[in-house]
């Protein structure tokens, strides 16, 4: 199995020498996600990751899994300043005062998306194609424009066009492997 790994050929952006990365790149990324727990930790962590790497991000993601709760909503939603100085102090996330805060106040915003359309998952649906877009050279569309301009009208913040582009891609509404990528579906 090692070897063949080696062997296949993936987006050129997945670190061979990065274990975490090659099974992100097989096993989740552009997979269709519909699970609102699992939609709120990708645009949490996608927030944390504007202006840094995935790879990154994905490196930090079980650290980020124990400080934030599991991601769980509620309980982000009760977070208060100590908490935000605990998470500060914390090693192994991206300590960064003004994307924590953001991820508090987003979530809040999440909360209200789904009070509104039943889900979050149902307010994407509304917006996002049923079935995936085939395009690996884009780093924003006219989906994650509109997309982006209406979470930030209702407050949610680090959700800019190509930080909701990534996480379009990463929850499968955007199918973006290369050509020569072994994931590749492309016409």
């Amino acid at each position: 199995m090692e070897e063949r790994q080696k062997q296949v050929k993936r987006c050129f952006w997945a670190n061979p020498k990065n274990p975490l990365y090659i099974k992100y790149h097989d096993e989740e990324w552009g997979q269709p996600v519909h699970d609102d727990a699992k939609l709120l930790e990708l645009l949490i962590l996608e927030c944390f990751q504007a202006g840094l790497s995935w790879e990154c991000v994905l490196n930090k993601r079980e650290a980020f899994r124990e400080a934030f709760d599991g991601f769980d909503r509620d309980t982000i939603l009760a977070y208060d300043e100590k908490k935000i100085d605990e998470l500060m102090s914390t090693s192994g996330i991206i300590r960064n005062r003004a994307k924590i805060k953001a991820a508090i106040s987003n979530t809040s915003v999440f909360k209200s998306i789904q009070e509104e359309s039943g889900s979050f998952d149902a307010y994407l649906s509304g917006l996002c194609p049923k079935e995936p877009i085939f395009d690996h050279t884009s780093t924003t569309s006219t989906i994650s424009d509109a997309l982006s301009a209406d979470l930030r009208k209702r407050g949610m913040k680090f959700v800019g066009s190509t930080t909701i582009h990534a996480f379009l891609q990463s929850i499968g509404v955007f199918n973006s492997h290369a050509p020569d990528c072994y994931l590749y579906q492309g016409k």
